[in-house]
Parts: C-alpha cells; sequence; structure tokens
C-alpha cells in the first residue's frame, strides 16, 4: 500500500516574511481554518475510469483486461462500490477531512520502517563559509534567532496565509511543526504537541558531542533571547560536552519502530530518563552541533552531506547526535555543512521550506544593536540513567543503523545547463517538464514505464494533506518511445512531448482540486475494512499491487534559497528523486538503494541530465511547434 510519501507540493514557499507589525490577532487561524472547503469525495465511476487510464503503461494488456473485469463489477449499479462509496460520504460530512485522520496513521503512525531514510526527508543548504568552532556557534545562534522569529508569526496568528491559484490555503501544518514529537508504540506511533494552552514550552534542545542540553531561550518576560546571548549559551554547552558521551542515547530513535516501542519503556522506567525525554519531546526542536564530516572531494560533498542530514554518518559519526523523532531538527556541522531533518508525520516540505527561507534570510541580517550582556544560567544537562538493558538496545540499534547507512546511494547535483526559465520560454510547465525528463530517463535505463508518485497538494481544502499525481501516462509512454525512434519524425517527438506535458498538467490540476484517484481508492479500501466488509477484489488484484509499487517517488520542493530536499525510496527496488527548480539551474538529490542490484543513484543521475539536454535539443530544432 501507499505508505508515507515525501510531497512536495505545488505551492510558491512563502519565503522571507517581512516582519509583521500586526500584534497578536487570536482566533485568526481558526477563522481562517474554517473559511476553507471541505476535501470532496469523487464520484466514484469518474475514479474508476481514470484508474483504468493510469494502469495502461505500466501494466500488460492481459493484467488491464482482467483488472477492468474486476472494476465493472466493483462499479455496478447497487454493488461493492456503491455502498462503500456512499459510507465514504457519509463519513466526509461528519468530519473535517474524511481523508486527514486515515492518512496520518496509515502512512505515517502505523508505517513500522524506521523513520530514518524511509521517511524523515531531510534538506541540504549551500555550505556555509565558517570553518570554526566560532563560526559554527554564531551560526547556529542567528538560526535559533531566525526560528523564534518565525516562530513569532505563529504564536501570534499572522502568518500571512498562503495562497494558489488566487485560493487560499490550510495554514494547520505550520501550527504543527514547533513544540511537538512523535512517540513509538508497540503497534502505532502518535504524534504529541505541546504548541497550545497558555503554558507553552520556552526552551529549545542542543546537542553536541552526543549529550542533550535544555535550553531556554525567553526571558521571564516573555522576549526570546537575542543571538548574541544564545551564542554565550552554546559556548557553555559545548565547553561542557567536550568529552564525548560513551552511550549515544538518540541512536535508539533510528530502529524499527516496533523495537524502538519496547526500547523506549524500558528507557522511560527509570524517572530520570523519563524526565529527559520529556525535555526533548516538550522542546520547540532541536539543534545538532555535528562534528566535521570526513573530508570529501568537491563532486561528492553535496551528496555525503545530504547522508549527514538524513542519517548522520552512522553510529561513529554524527547519528547519535540526532533525535529522530523530533518533528524539527536542524543540523549545523563544525565545517560549514548545514541543513536539517524533519518527522514526517505532521507536514510536507513547503511549511518546512518556508521556515528555511525566512531563517536564511534572517542570519543574513546585521546585528543592529548589541545586546547587553546578562548573566544567564547555565542550560541543564540531560541526564540519562544506562542499564545494561539499555546499553543492549543502543547496541542493536547501531548494528541496525550502520546496515541502513551502507545501503543508502544518494546522488546530489545541481544541473546547471538551464533551470525552469526555458520550460517557461518553452510554454510549459517546469515541473512536467521535469518530470516528462524522469520518465524518459527511467525508460532509457528499463526499457518501460513505472508507477511513478509525485505529490500534490491538497491544502485548499481544511486540513489538506497531499494526493498523487501518476506522472506515468499513456500520453508520457507514447513520448519516451518515440523519443529514441529513429524512423519518428522530430517534430512529431515535439507533439507528443507536448501532449506528455499537457496530459501531466491537466493531472496535477485536477489532483488539486481533490479529484486525484489515490486517495480516494484508499479511503474506499479504508471504508472496507472499517465495515468489516471483505476486501473487494479490485485491492487484491495484481495490478493494484504494481499501481501501488512506486519505482519513482519524486517531490518538486520550491525554494527561494538554493538547497534541495532529499528522501530515501519507498520500495526497495526504487529510487526518490527531489528538486528545486531555481531560474538558472535545478537542484536534484536521487536517492537507491545499494542492496538492490537494478538500482543505481549515480546512473539514474547521469540519464536524468542526458534527458533534459535532450529535451532542449528537440525543442530548440523546432521552435514553431506548438500546440
Amino acid at each position: 500500500m501507499d505508505r508515507r510519501q515525501q510531497e512536495a507540493e505545488k505551492v510558491k514557499p512563502l519565503g522571507f516574511l517581512k516582519p509583521v507589525t500586526l500584534g497578536k490577532v487570536p482566533g485568526r487561524f481558526q477563522m481562517h481554518q474554517n473559511s476553507l472547503p471541505r476535501l470532496p469525495v469523487p464520484p466514484l465511476q469518474q475514479t474508476l475510469d481514470h484508474y483504468l487510464t493510469a494502469l495502461q503503461p505500466i501494466v500488460s494488456e492481459e493484467e488491464w483486461s482482467h483488472t477492468k473485469k474486476l472494476v465493472d463489477e466493483f462499479r455496478s449499479s447497487g454493488g461493492v462500490g456503491d455502498r462503500l462509496q456512499k459510507s465514504l460520504e457519509r463519513r466526509a460530512r461528519k468530519t473535517e477531512n474524511w481523508l486527514s485522520e486515515w492518512w496520518l496513521r496509515t502512512a505515517y503512525l502505523e508505517y513500522r520502517q524506521p523513520v530514518v531514510i524511509h521517511s524523515s526527508p531531510g534538506l541540504v543548504l549551500p555550505k556555509q563559509d565558517f570553518v570554526d568552532l566560532q563560526g559554527q556557534l554564531r551560526f547556529a545562534a542567528k538560526l535559533i534567532e531566525g526560528v523564534l522569529d518565525f516562530k513569532a508569526m505563529i504564536d501570534n496568528e499572522t502568518l500571512p496565509v498562503e495562497h494558489l491559484g488566487g485560493k487560499p490555503l490550510c495554514m494547520n501544518q505550520y501550527y504543527q511543526i514547533l513544540s511537538s514529537c512523535r512517540i513509538p508504540g508497540p503497534k502505532h506511533d502518535s504524534v504529541i504537541s505541546y504548541n497550545k494552552g497558555k503554558k507553552r514550552p520556552e526552551h529549545i534542545t542542543v546537542v553536541h558531542n552526543y549529550q542533550f542540553f535544555e535550553l531556554d531561550v525567553y526571558h521571564s518576560d516573555g522576549t526570546p533571547f537575542t543571538s548574541d546571548q544564545i551564542f554565550t549559551q552554546l559556548e557553555k554547552i559545548w565547553n561542557s560536552s567536550l568529552q564525548a558521551n560513551k552511550e549515544p542515547i538518540g541512536i535508539l530513535t533510528t530502529n524499527h519502530r516496533n523495537s524502538w516501542a519496547k526500547a523506549y519503556n524500558n528507557l522511560i522506567k527509570d524517572k530520570t530518563n523519563k524526565a529527559s525525554v520529556r525535555s526533548i519531546q516538550k522542546s520547540i526542536f532541536t539543534v545538532c552541533l555535528d562534528a566535521p564530516m570526513p573530508r570529501v572531494s568537491e563532486d561528492i560533498y553535496k551528496s555525503r552531506v545530504a547522508a549527514q542530514m538524513l542519517h548522520g554518518g552512522g553510529s561513529r559519526l554524527n547519528s547519535g547526535n540526532r533525535w529522530f523523532d523530533k518533528t524539527l531538527q536542524f543540523i549545523v556541522a563544525e565545517d560549514g555543512s548545514c541543513g536539517l531533518v524533519y518527522e514526517h508525520a505532521t507536514s510536507e516540505g513547503p511549511p518546512i521550506v518556508a521556515l528555511l527561507d525566512h531563517i536564511v534570510e534572517f542570519t543574513k541580517k546585521p546585528e543592529l544593536v548589541r545586546s547587553p550582556m546578562i548573566p544567564l544560567p547555565m542550560p541543564k544537562k540531560l541526564r540519562f540513567n544506562i542499564t545494561p538493558e539499555v546499553k543492549n538496545d543502543i547496541e542493536k540499534a547501531k548494528q541496525n543503523l550502520n546496515i541502513m547507512v551502507q545501503d543508502l546511494d544518494i546522488s546530489v547535483f545541481v544541473f546547471h545547463h538551464f533551470g525552469k526559465n526555458f520550460p517557461k520560454s518553452e510554454k510549459m510547465s517546469p515541473d512536467a517538464f521535469i518530470q516528462m525528463a524522469l520518465q524518459l530517463a527511467y525508460f532509457r535505463i528499463y526499457g518501460q514505464s513505472c508507477s511513478t508518485y509525485e505529490s500534490a497538494s491538497l491544502r485548499m481544502y481544511h486540513l489538506g494533506r497531499t494526493d498523487t499525481i501518476r506522472s506515468a501516462s499513456v500520453h508520457s509512454l507514447a513520448f519516451v518511445k518515440a523519443m529514441d525512434d529513429a524512423s519518428v519524425p522530430e517534430h512529431e517527438k515535439v507533439e507528443l512531448l507536448r501532449k506528455a506535458v499537457q496530459s501531466h498538467r491537466s493531472y496535477a490540476d485536477r489532483a488539486i482540486r481533490g479529484e486525484a484517484i489515490d486517495r480516494h481508492l484508499l479511503g474506499l479500501k479504508l471504508q472496507a475494512i472499517e465495515d468489516l466488509a471483505s476486501m473487494p477484489e479490485i485491492f487484491m488484484d495484481t495490478s493494484y499491487a504494481i499501481a501501488m509499487h512506486f519505482n519513482l517517488s519524486t517531490s518538486q520542493v520550491p525554494a527561494k534559497t538554493d538547497c534541495v530536499m532529499c528522501f530515501g525510496p519507498v520500495v526497495p527496488d526504487g529510487y526518490g528523486v527531489c528538486y528545486n527548480p531555481m531560474a538558472d539551474h535545478v537542484n536534484f538529490a536521487v536517492s537507491a538503494f545499494n542492496s538492490c542490484a537494478e538500482t543505481n543513484a549515480a546512473r539514474m543521475a547521469h540519464y536524468l541530465e542526458k534527458a533534459l539536454l535532450d529535451l532542449r535539443t528537440l525543442l530548440l530544432a523546432h521552435p514553431k511547434s506548438k500546440l
């Protein structure tokens, strides 16, 4: 079944939000949220027609004919499909969003693989120009001040509402990312948020040398610390954690969720441990002060940083310097490499990127006034009592993590020949253009199309998360087949490319309106489980399994900052591809697993680069060919 997806929404990021002069606007957030339309349940016949069309490029004719019979049976008047559709429509009338709770549960909280690599996206920032401890701590202090500046807009409810195509978007995710944490459970996890009520948390967690500290960031009168004051506190933390902690307690959060749930219960039996864990969970966010990465050549530097953001480099490097259940972890290493990793249950990429754009702009602002240095208390070190049992859990987690680290194959590269301005000049959607290049690259390597996931935002609706844009279409297959066929005239190839791009654009538009097929089919399936009915045959079918096996899991996460998000593949023999299209270049992150002999991130990156160049050559040779 379609599990967590690293979703890039078709939303322009907020970018740097100008300091708002408004004071508090209590109730504004709720008023805005209540004004948003509710997520619709698409018409059943429409979804089933689109489902059959979506299967055509990825299953055999024989499989398709078999599925068509099952679909026709399912859709018959008064049949199973009708019954489930009516139940789903009833659910939609009774809930704020018929999908959101189900999606949170099935895509994230019931997903039992480690959040590391398999679920939590990382984000790579441009290398900072500091190369020493002073620079590292100054930058981290300014970054913390920037997050608190953004937090003030969330707390005061003055955060500007985002719009898409003139329509306001759901802002709920912004109110979930701070002071929240995932908590492991034996069968499913939960997410706890402390960002409500009068007494909100006033501390962050800082980790250095595997040691955790509680750092207060507000004075008693509620004003935030300045970056100078934060810097002083970070220095104290750094000095008191010079000796590496022998037991990297944070490694426990990298484990399989069931194993971690057992270890968690074991860990918090001890009162000291429980208090330390609660402090991390309640904190506004976490800052990881990392040791420098091993030196590598320039050409693989970005890929190595991406790996650091995703998993920390293994038990001997920075993986113990994390608490992966924490929603937001900013990572600043001594060598200038930095970025973040976030736990995916509460948010998609765009709110995270909007926050990041704000912080990056904020860190560039000069200090106008030096703040008076007042004596501040020593940040509190979080203590852990390591019993033999806890020690054993840490050792097992280290072994499992190191296997995962070895298995991740990731390639981050900058496509510098052109950016989104080129497809725009050809009157094409840059996103659809990149997606067609991906289809071409995959087809050239494997000789076939595959089930492709690209996320679309449902934030036009109250509590909307995502749906799937299926980039492999009848039109994309016709184009990729023709592209390298010498018997097809060039002008025809251009026509086929334009048709494929247009087809992708139409599907994306439908998805944003809540009319894509994936979440609707998932809803029907979950409704069948809830109604205790036997599972309809269309969900037990080979075609459905193929459709849900996303060999390409892709995501456009646009940002003003020259950064790129990255994530692992969602299937053992697949790729994770994320991209940030800038005006004149595109940042790409491509991941695969080394344990799969058929996939290779560097090879996919190479074919993707060639596909983009070939598409440009084709279009420039036929400038007048416009549909």
